[in-house]
């Protein structure tokens, strides 16, 4: 089942949204600010994002440069030919004015998602960490991260899923197919090196240790 999430603060239109789509059998997630749309798409990540401009908290042009690999429709009032322009070419795919027409929007939806469908679960995204898995590049804070075929395995793995712990013995059996030389002895210090990796290209530490457990995504 598809995901779709609704960034909008009206909840008469977000309502009337989230019903339509229920019906053409879409699960649906609700963000009613920008701020609160960042936070959920550190944990979430949906199929397509249906996204308003008149926000509260940070905008919909604020948020629409941290939304990577994920089609996303705006959703706005504005009218103008500038704005259209200038928000697809900084990532938007299609541009709906309101109000709209539900059955046209629907059909919108279904041509993204089906766009998207040859690449899909191309990209992991995390915060401002991007992994992508068809090319196996690593961005951080959008500079490129260089790493080993073993840190590569534990970082796709932890961005999987971001609020997941996981043992070292979990860690180990999980990405044993990618990296069969990875041991119990060297995985710390292939840890410790992925961390410092990340750090120096972005200024912060993405990878918790979670005392006498393991490791998870810092949020």
């Amino acid at each position: 089942m598809k995901t779709i999430l609704i960034i909008d603060d009206d909840v008469h239109i977000g309502n009337m949204l989230s019903e339509a789509l229920g019906q053409e059998g879409y699960n649906v997630l609700r963000a009613y600010s920008g701020t609160e749309a960042v936070m959920l798409l550190g944990e979430k990540r949906p199929d397509l994002i249906l996204l308003d401009l008149m926000l509260p908290g940070l905008s919909g042009e604020e948020v629409l440069p941290k939304i990577k690999g994920i089609p996303v429709i705006v959703l706005s009032a504005k009218a103008d030919a500038g704005s259209k322009v200038s928000l697809l070419l900084n990532g938007a795919q299609d541009y709906v004015t309101k109000p709209f027409d539900l059955g046209e929007l629907l059909a919108r939806i279904a041509v993204q998602l089906r766009n998207s469908a040859g690449i899909e679960g191309d990209s992991l995204i995390f915060e401002d960490l991007e992994l992508n898995t068809a090319l196996r590049t690593v961005y951080a804070a959008k500079n490129e991260v260089r790493l080993t075929r073993t840190e590569y395995a534990i970082l796709k793995l932890l961005m999987q899923k971001p609020s997941q712990v996981y043992t070292k013995s979990q860690l180990l059996d999980k990405i044993a197919a990618d990296t069969p030389d990875c041991t119990e002895s060297s995985l710390k210090i292939h840890i410790s090196n992925l961390r410092r990796k990340l750090r120096e290209a972005s200024g912060r530490d993405y990878i918790e240790a979670v005392w006498g457990i393991g490791f998870k995504l810092k949020s």
